[in-house]
């Protein structure tokens, strides 16, 4: 062996001398640190490739959840999950079927009294004393009213009416009466009426005011008999205030005539109302009283009476 190479040997082995290789157990741990340390880095290495594509994910493909809209900017409402079948003229959703009444056929719909607006009311059968009007405490004379099988129109033309076969039923009364400004018991009546009240069938009553009108229109003049010989009476429909449901006023004008059958050079004027009220004709003829005149004032006063009265009964 050279001297160079013994040199180099013995250089090398000083050196390893030198050096603390340490027990066997810091070996150990050593080594045990080293391999926590690489199984750590997996773990982490494997977690970021995790969040990255993750992160690429969301970037990537087209984003699924709703947008915040804009602050002002209204939410369009979700659509609903079961809403019913809209219907064909307005598109408003048509209301539940509710199920049908025991008893009752499909197709018939229960009516409430109030579903086709109020009542109307029902045909009377009978007429009581107090569907008649009383007078005014200062026209009463202190003669009661009678109750009279009596005419309850004048003859217009000897007119014949197809609704009176549509009568229920009538009563008739004899109605004396004074003047407001005129003396009380003991005075001389100034008028009566003819009152009559007449129940109709059902939609028939507005058939005799019709009838009514006609018989005036056709009938402008007639004889009538007088104190000593037939005078000429003539009749004419007159603008009335409407009374009740609808109503005709006519007057029958005829020259008045004195004891003798003198004409007096003033008429005789006799005012004549029907009003209708549902299936209800009131009438009041006025008639006078010694050659005296119907009050048009008086006769309206009274029909509004009348009127009164027939409601009041009829509810």
């Amino acid at each position: 062996m050279s001297r160079e190479l013994s040199e180099l040997y013995r250089s090398l082995a000083a050196d390893a001398d030198a050096r603390d290789l340490g027990v066997p157990e810091v070996l150990r741990h050593q080594a045990d640190r080293r391999a926590r340390l690489r199984v750590a880095g997996s773990t982490l290495a494997v977690a970021l490739v995790a969040v990255g594509v993750a992160v690429g994910t969301q970037v990537v493909a087209p984003q699924s959840a709703t947008v915040p809209s804009p602050a002002g900017t209204p939410t369009p409402p979700a659509p609903p999950s079961a809403s019913p079948s809209p219907s064909v003229t307005g598109g408003s959703a048509s209301p539940p079927v509710s199920p049908i009444p025991p008893g009752r056929s499909p197709g018939t719909a229960a009516t409430s009294p109030g579903a086709l607006g109020a009542a109307q009311p029902r045909t009377p059968t009978g007429i009581p004393d107090r569907a008649f009007f009383r007078l005014a405490a200062a026209n009463q004379i202190g003669i009661a009213p009678e109750f009279r099988d009596l005419e309850v129109l004048p003859d217009l033309c000897g007119a014949r009416y197809s609704s009176e076969r549509a009568i229920v039923q009538r009563r008739t009364r004899n109605v004396v009466y004074k003047l407001p400004q005129n003396p009380g018991a003991g005075h001389v009546p100034d008028g009566t009426y003819t009152h009559s009240i007449t129940i109709y069938r059902a939609g028939r009553a507005d058939d005799l005011l019709d009838e009514l009108r006609r018989a005036v229109r056709d009938c402008p003049q007639q004889e009538r008999p007088g104190d000593s010989a037939p005078v000429l009476s003539r009749q004419r429909l007159l603008t009335d205030t409407r009374y009740g449901d609808e109503s005709v006023l006519f007057e029958m004008r005829r020259p008045d005539q004195d004891v003798n059958g003198d004409p007096t050079g003033v008429e005789d004027v006799r005012l004549i109302r029907a009003i209708r009220v549902g299936d209800v004709v009131t009438i009041l003829w006025e008639q006078g009283w010694e050659n005296t005149s119907s009050q048009r004032a008086q006769v309206d006063a009274d029909s509004a009476r009348a009127v009164a009265a027939v409601k009041v009964w009829l509810g």
